[in-house]
């Protein structure tokens, strides 16, 4: 068994959420019913546990409710509360209110965060992060923005249209991304605005039919914003900052996903493991075929590097630094692990993979989006590409020239 560098709080942490996991999440997942979604009821005595078992919003300072640890010692944490759907529900560590109340840590002032972080954290309201746009607005290249927010005396009028805003419809309080000097690019001229959504001119459309596994009942909301009035005191951060505060948000945010989704990963292959243990077939258990176990060889592998990468990453923004092309190489090369991993899981376990006793159909709807969420592959990669383009070094075609003879 690889082990990392994790710090002692780190482990416990972990060992802490994976005892719940074990005897309180797990159970309760397999007794919902295939395609079932999970109740508030459910999720509020799932929260519960994770009080009591000393793991419920490990990233948050204690003063709001949290547990007060650092950003590198809950990641293990993250991983564990993954091997489930219903983890991160549980540890409230679910996107998007995780990387909203983080958002709200770093950037709100002491009334946000009494009105808004709080509650938050101890789960009494919802949130939502409304910055996609449909064609043609903001999206993989977020500087298409074209959502407004024009001062209007003491208060912002708030125009534009967005989509795939994770949690929109149940969410009580949206960070509404948006265009506040027009003269202006959008990196010095954007800003983030907090929307109670039940503010007069916030209009759901719709909760957009998605690739996605029902159980946590999470959907992705078209909202239309006409003419909506919010005062000066709910800008969040500063005018024309709304770019730089983002990239403080989604960051870390994608590195919490990458763990989540390792440890949904790391479950479906002991699923797999389990199953072709028992599972005999043309004279020999499936899990003695050499295939198989090269199979499972290569995701263990590549599963650890994900995990190494993404922790390497963290400790970046740990000592202050961006890490944009670490956390984009983690995104991406996690994203691929993970997903390859789940589809092989789903093979390997044949008929019984596709049905929903098992949580591989769900792990299996639910991970093709982690490729395009929070920036799709192709995005992250021309971060990278820009990266290592940076400093070509032209004597390197030297070599190259001694063969033109």
């Amino acid at each position: 068994m690889i082990t990392f560098n994790d710090s002692e709080t780190a482990e416990e942490l972990a060992t802490r959420t994976r005892d719940l996991m074990e005897e309180v999440v797990l159970p309760v997942e397999r007794e919902l019913e295939g395609g079932m979604t999970v109740s508030e009821g459910t999720v509020s005595e799932l929260r519960e546990a994770a009080r009591e078992y000393g793991v419920y919003a490990p990233q948050i300072p204690e003063e709001y409710g949290g547990l007060g640890h650092s950003f590198r010692d809950v990641l293990p944490a993250f991983e564990e509360a993954g091997r489930s759907l219903l983890g991160p529900l549980a540890l409230r560590v679910s996107a998007p209110d995780e990387g909203n109340m983080h958002f709200l840590e770093l950037q709100g002032t002491e009334t946000q965060k009494e009105q808004y972080l709080r509650p938050l954290v101890a789960g009494d309201i919802n949130s939502g992060f409304a910055m996609t746009e449909p064609l043609q607005g903001g999206g993989s290249d977020p500087k298409m923005l074209q959502t407004t927010a024009e001062r209007d005396g003491d208060d912002w009028v708030i125009d534009g249209h967005k989509w795939w805003t994770t949690q929109g419809v149940e969410a009580d309080v949206l960070l509404v991304f948006a265009r506040t000097d027009q003269d202006a690019h959008p990196y010095e001229g954007s800003s983030v605005f907090i929307v109670p959504k039940d503010a007069d001119g916030v209009e759901v459309v719709r909760n957009i039919p998605h690739l996605g596994s029902p159980v946590t009942g999470k959907g992705h909301a078209e909202i239309k914003f006409d003419g909506v009035r919010v005062p000066d005191e709910h800008l969040l951060g500063e005018e024309g900052e709304g770019f730089a505060h983002v990239q403080e948000r989604l960051g870390p945010a994608r590195l919490t996903h990458c763990m989540r989704f390792s440890g949904m990963a790391d479950r479906a292959l002991d699923v797999a493991k389990a199953y072709t243990s028992e599972r005999e077939g043309f004279g020999s258990k499936i899990a003695d075929k050499q295939a198989v176990r090269f199979d499972i060889a290569e995701h263990e592998m590549r599963l650890a590097a994900a995990r190494s990468l993404v922790r390497t990453a963290a400790e970046e923004i740990a000592a202050g630094n961006q890490a944009r092309v670490e956390v984009s190489m983690s995104k991406v090369f996690a994203a691929n692990v993970v997903q390859d991993a789940i589809d092989t899981a789903v093979q390997l376990c044949g008929g019984n993979g596709m049905a929903r006793d098992l949580p591989l159909a769900d792990f299996y709807e639910s991970v093709r989006q982690f490729r395009i969420v929070d920036g799709a592959d192709e995005v992250h990669k021309r971060t990278i590409a820009r990266e290592a383009f940076a400093d070509v070094d032209e004597s390197e075609l030297d070599p190259i020239t001694r063969f033109d003879a």
